[in-house]
C-alpha cells in the first residue's frame, strides 16, 4: 500500500467467477455504462477500485482493491485496462448512492509469520509448485521460479502462485478469503498436490 491512500468507500466491479489477488494482474474490458462511470471517477481520483466475485444470492464479502496501471479508451467509449491487485478488503456495507456498485471497505491484513516459519512456508510452497509443474519443460519452471524469487514473504508468494496456477473459481475465492498466512499456504499446498500440469 506504499503511496496509496486506501479509501473508506470504493467502486466495485462485480464479475462472475473472477478473483483478483494482491500483486496479481487482471486485464479488463470496460463496456457497461455503469463501469465506464466508475472508471472515469477512479481516474479522476486515486485510480483505484475493487473487484468482487459475483455469487448467489449476493456478492462475495471479500475482494481486492486494485490500482489502474494502464488504461486505453477506445473511440466508442469503451476501455481496455490493466488492474494491479493491491490489498484484500472486506465489503462491510453495500451502498446505492452511485450509478455503479459501491461499498464501504476495510483492509484485511494477515499476521506475518516469524522468520523461521516464513522460511519454512516459502520452502514448502516452492516444493509444491515444483512438483505441480514437474511434467512441463524446465524453462516453464525457470520462469515460475523467477517469479517466486521476487517474494520475500510467504503471504506474497502464496498470492502470486494463487493468481497464476489456481484456476477453479471456488478455490481462488477461498484462498482470497483465507487471511492468516500459515493457513493460506497450507491450503494452497493442498490444492497444488492435486494438480499436475503437463501430464
Amino acid at each position: 500500500m506504499t503511496g496509496i491512500n486506501l479509501p473508506k468507500k470504493c467502486g466495485v466491479m462485480v464479475l462472475p467467477d473472477c478473483t483478483l489477488f494482491p500483486h496479481g494482474g487482471l486485464p479488463l474490458y470496460i463496456f457497461e455504462q455503469r463501469y465506464r462511470l466508475m472508471l472515469d471517477k477512479a481516474l479522476e481520483g486515486d485510480c483505484v477500485f475493487a473487484v468482487a466475485r459475483m455469487s448467489e444470492p449476493h456478492s462475495a464479502s471479500v475482494g481486492t482493491v486494485g490500482l489502474v496501471r494502464a488504461s486505453m479508451e477506445r473511440d466508442d467509449g469503451t476501455s481496455e485496462l490493466l488492474l494491479h491487485g493491491v490489498i484484500r478488503v472486506r465489503f462491510t456495507e453495500w451502498l446505492d448512492d452511485e450509478a455503479y456498485p459501491t461499498a464501504l471497505i476495510e483492509p484485511l491484513f494477515g499476521q506475518p509469520l516469524d522468520k523461521i516459519q516464513n522460511l519454512a512456508a516459502m520452502a514448502a510452497l516452492k516444493g509444491a509448485v515444483e512438483d505441480c509443474l514437474s511434467g512441463l519443460p524446465g524453462e516453464v519452471w525457470d520462469g515460475v521460479s523467477n517469479l517466486l524469487n521476487q517474494a520475500d514473504e510467504a503471504g506474497l508468494m502464496a498470492d502470486l502462485v494463487s493468481q497464476q496456477l489456481i484456476q477453479d473459481p471456488d478455490k481462488r475465492q477461498l484462498l482470497l478469503e483465507t487471511v492468516p498466512v500459515g493457513e493460506r499456504v497450507a491450503l494452497l499446498c493442498g490444492f497444488l498436490e492435486k494438480l499436475k500440469f503437463g501430464t
